[in-house]
């Protein structure tokens, strides 16, 4: 018995690898002025909006193992745009501020990080993206679970 000729492109999970590698292009070429990956910019952008926030979160947060988050805030920090700072509840946790320097460069990215945002979206008219974005994020939401680094979302926002 041979295997079924399928087309590869009208697969959901071969076009959503595809457009995340567009996103990623995309992002990287509109914030190439600041070295800054799209998972960086979500732990910077996180710890932004929740001061304070413990590594583990944080990793949650961003849908990321913690070991991978671990880098990401090591990497973060060599720069000067983050701060560890030990949890007097606990501590084995690490508290998770953004620097001076790491406000100023957030600041920076997110004109930059909107662009590609618009980019990824650009094909789409505004009535097409809103619905694109809710189905994906429902389709986020009900998979959320058999991810191997499922997020917790806390907020939404732009």
């Amino acid at each position: 018995m041979s295997a079924p000729l399928l087309d590869v492109n009208a697969q959901p999970g071969h076009a959503i690898r595809r457009l995340h590698q567009i996103a990623v292009g995309i992002f990287l070429q509109e914030t190439a002025a600041h070295g800054i990956t799209p998972v960086q910019y979500a732990a910077l952008q996180t710890v932004h909006n929740e001061p304070g926030i413990d590594q583990r979160t944080l990793a949650s947060r961003i849908a990321q193992d913690t070991s991978t988050t671990a880098g990401v805030v090591e990497r973060l920090q060599a720069r000067g745009w983050l701060q560890r700072e030990p949890d007097p509840a606990d501590r084995r946790a690490r508290r998770l501020t953004l620097t001076p320097e790491g406000q100023a460069r957030l600041a920076a990215v997110v004109p930059d990080m909107r662009r590609a945002q618009a980019r990824i979206l650009a094909p789409l008219d505004p009535q097409e993206q809103a619905q694109f974005m809710a189905l994906l994020q429902r389709l986020v939401d009900a998979n959320n679970e058999l991810s191997r680094a499922p997020g917790s979302v806390r907020q939404s926002g732009a």
